[in-house]
């Protein structure tokens, strides 16, 4: 009976040791870090120009402009674009492994005056970083 127990207690030990370990999963990390995620009137030599908070609603488009660094492997990542909490577009777009990365998607907010956000989202869904505006 006690090498019953001492052998338990071993393996107990050894889950705990591999358990504090393991490497983290991709919902505590998605290989990649956000240097900066942005939304702008324009962009012009893979830079956003007129970054800002509140846009005209008449404005053709708007840009999320994201850069991201220290990407461990390719992936793929989402724009979600919503209105007053509504989704209204989805764009997937590639990250390629590497120092940095920069990517963006863009949106035409035909005259809809109010709330926007767009989230950044792994393939799985999980929300990696959101940015919110207004459109006048």
């Amino acid at each position: 009976m006690k090498f019953r127990s001492a052998v338990m207690t071993i393996f107990t030990l050894l889950l705990l040791m591999l358990l504090c370990i393991a490497p983290a999963s991709s919902m505590d990390d998605p290989g990649f870090t956000i240097k900066r995620m942005v939304v702008c009137e324009k962009i012009e030599d893979r830079e956003p120009v007129m970054v800002g908070e509140s846009f005209s609603a008449t404005l053709e488009k708007v840009y999320c402009f994201l850069e991201a660094g220290e990407i461990e492997q390719e992936t793929v990542i989402s724009f979600v674009w919503y209105f007053e909490d509504k989704e209204m577009a989805r764009v997937s777009l590639p990250l390629e492994k590497g120092n940095s990365w920069r990517t963006y998607a863009s949106k035409k907010l035909g005259g809809l005056k109010g709330n926007w956000k767009v989230e950044l989202q792994e393939s799985s869904g999980i929300v990696l970083h959101s940015v919110s505006f207004q459109s006048q």
